[in-house]
C-alpha cells in the first residue's frame, strides 16, 4: 500500500483539482507543447473557459509576470482557435515565493491555492466553485487516491467519446431526401402543366404579397416547394442534400423539419416585407439558409470537436451565398436574410442536447416569437 505522504503534496493538490474540473465542471484536458508541471483545461460554457493549474514554482513578481504573459499567448492561440471573442482566465498557483504578490490580470484571475493547507478552507476558490468542497477525492490512501483519480477521468472520457460517437456517426437523413422529393415531384408537375397549358402551378402555389394579403397564406409554405427552372432547382437541391444531410444528422429529425419550414415562413415574410405587391417569390432557398444557420449554431457549439471548419468551411459558405444574392439580379435576398436568421433563432429555441443553456433556449425562443409576429404585423397591419 502507497500512504498519501509518500506522494508530492503539490501533486496530490494538482490531481485533485484536475479530478474536480474535468468530471464535475466537464472541463476539457488542453494539449499545450513546452510546458512542464502544468494542467490546462477547457469548457467553452463555463464562466472560466480556461483553467489553468501550475505546481512549478514561482520565486518572485519577475517570474510572475513572464508567467502571465505566457498564459496571454497561450489563450490567444485559444481564442482563434474557438472564435472566441472572450476568453475569461482562471490561472491556479499552487507553489509561490512568500514575497510574491498574486496580481490581477484584465482577463486572467490568478489565485494561490496551499498545498500544506485543507482546500476545503481556501475561501477563494471556494468562492468561485462552491461545489468543490463537496465533490473532492478523499486522498487519504495514496494508492486508493491515485486510482479513483484515473478511474474517474477515464470514465469521463469515455462518456465524452460516446457523446462524440452519438453526434457525429452516420445517420439515415430520411426527412431531407424526402423534401428534396416533394421539391422535384411538384417542379414536374408545374412543368407538365406549362407545357399542356392546363394548369398554372407557379402562380397557384408561389409568393406573392397581393395574394397573401388576399387571404391566400398557405403560399408562405406551397411556395417553400417551387422552382422557377431546372437550375434553380438543381442548385438547391444540391444545397439541401449537401446541408441538409449534416443538419438533419447533427440535431435529429423533429428540430430539423422545425427550423426548415419556420426558417421558409420567415423567409417569405420578410420577402413581402421587402417586395412589392407584384413580386412573385418562389424556391426552397430561404429554409435552407436557415439550414446554415442551424450548420452554424451547432458549429459554434462543437467548434472544438469541428477544428477549423466553422471559419473555414461554414462561416464562409453561408457569407459567399449572401455575397451572391446581392451580386446577381432576380435573387430574393430577404428570403435567405430572413431563412438565416429565422434558422439561427429556432436553433437556439430548440437547443443542442447537454450544449445548449436554459437561458439560451428561453431566449431563442422569445427572439422567434417578437421575430415571427413582428413581420406578420408589417405585412398584414402597417401597409
Amino acid at each position: 500500500m502507497i500512504d498519501s505522504s509518500v506522494i508530492n503534496k503539490k501533486d496530490l493538490l494538482l490531481m485533485q483539482l484536475a479530478h474536480y474540473f474535468i468530471t464535475v465542471e466537464n472541463y476539457t484536458p488542453i494539449v499545450v507543447k513546452g510546458v512542464k508541471n502544468e494542467i490546462w483545461l477547457e469548457n467553452i460554457d463555463a464562466p472560466y473557459k480556461i483553467v489553468r493549474i501550475n505546481a512549478n514554482y514561482v520565486h518572485n513578481n519577475e517570474q510572475l509576470d513572464f508567467d502571465l504573459f505566457k498564459i496571454r499567448n497561450i489563450v490567444k492561440q485559444v481564442r482563434k482557435k474557438t472564435l472566441s471573442f472572450s476568453i475569461n482566465t482562471l490561472n491556479i498557483l499552487i507553489d509561490i515565493g512568500s514575497n510574491v504578490e498574486v496580481k490581477e490580470d484584465k482577463k486572467i484571475q490568478s489565485i494561490f491555492i496551499d498545498p500544506n493547507k485543507d482546500l476545503k478552507k481556501n475561501k477563494e476558490i471556494n468562492s468561485l466553485y462552491p461545489e468543490l468542497k463537496n465533490n473532492l477525492v478523499s486522498d487519504k490512501n495514496g494508492f486508493e487516491f491515485i486510482i479513483n483519480v484515473t478511474n474517474d477521468i477515464n470514465i469521463k472520457t469515455e462518456n465524452d467519446s460516446k457523446e462524440y460517437e452519438r453526434v457525429f456517426k452516420k445517420k439515415t437523413n430520411i426527412v431531407t431526401y424526402t423534401l428534396m422529393a416533394i421539391n422535384i415531384l411538384l417542379f414536374i408537375v408545374a412543368a407538365v402543366g406549362n407545357l399542356t397549358e392546363s394548369f398554372d402551378l407557379y402562380t397557384a402555389l408561389s409568393l406573392n404579397k397581393g395574394r397573401v394579403l388576399g387571404g391566400e397564406i398557405y403560399r408562405f409554405i406551397t411556395s417553400m416547394f417551387m422552382h422557377e427552372n431546372l437550375f434553380h432547382l438543381l442548385m438547391n437541391m444540391y444545397a439541401l442534400q449537401i446541408i441538409g444531410t449534416q443538419v438533419e444528422s447533427y440535431i435529429g429529425k423533429t428540430k430539423f423539419i422545425t427550423i426548415y419550414m419556420f426558417s421558409g415562413i420567415i423567409g417569405g415574410l420578410l420577402s413581402c416585407v421587402v417586395n412589392g405587391l407584384n413580386v412573385w417569390s418562389l424556391g426552397a432557398s430561404g429554409a435552407i439558409f436557415g439550414l446554415m444557420g442551424a450548420l452554424l449554431y451547432f458549429g459554434y457549439h462543437y467548434r472544438l470537436y469541428l477544428d477549423s471548419a466553422l471559419k473555414t468551411q461554414i462561416v464562409p459558405l453561408i457569407a459567399m451565398n449572401l455575397m451572391i444574392g446581392f451580386i446577381f439580379p432576380n435573387i430574393d435576398n430577404a428570403a435567405h436574410i430572413g431563412g438565416l436568421v429565422g434558422g439561427l433563432f429556432s436553433s437556439m429555441a430548440l437547443g443542442i442536447k447537454n450544449r445548449t443553456t436554459k437561458t439560451d433556449a428561453i431566449n431563442g425562443t422569445v427572439c422567434s416569437i417578437i421575430l415571427f409576429i413582428f413581420l406578420c404585423y408589417i405585412v398584414f397591419f402597417a401597409h
